[in-house]
């Protein structure tokens, strides 16, 4: 089984956006997000969370999850209709590989 990490992109932070949203859309975005994380089931391995650049950094990636699937064919069929992408954001995906060595 191969090991993903999911970058969420986005303009701007997740704090911003969240910053911006009235209650009720917080509410069903949250609604979405469980949603999927409840059709993704044991592909799920870390729901992650939120993030916010410190530093020099620029904003743009607004959270992560960890996931996990026999190839990245079947990645995307758990990355279909999800709740990032339906708002307008970008995925990045990323396998995992083991470091040499370790």
């Amino acid at each position: 089984m191969k090991q993903f990490m999911i970058l969420y992109v986005a303009d701007g932070s997740a704090e911003q956006h969240f910053d911006a949203m009235q209650p009720e859309a917080i509410e069903a975005m949250t609604a979405a997000w469980n949603d999927w994380a409840q059709k993704a089931g044991a592909a799920l391995v870390d729901f992650g969370n939120p993030t916010m650049a410190v530093g020099n950094t620029q904003p743009g990636i607004g959270g992560y999850s960890f996931l996990q699937a026999e190839s990245l064919e079947d990645l995307n069929t758990v990355l279909v209709d999800h709740p990032h992408t339906a708002m307008g954001g970008k995925i990045d995906i990323y396998e995992v590989i083991p470091a040499p060595g370790m």
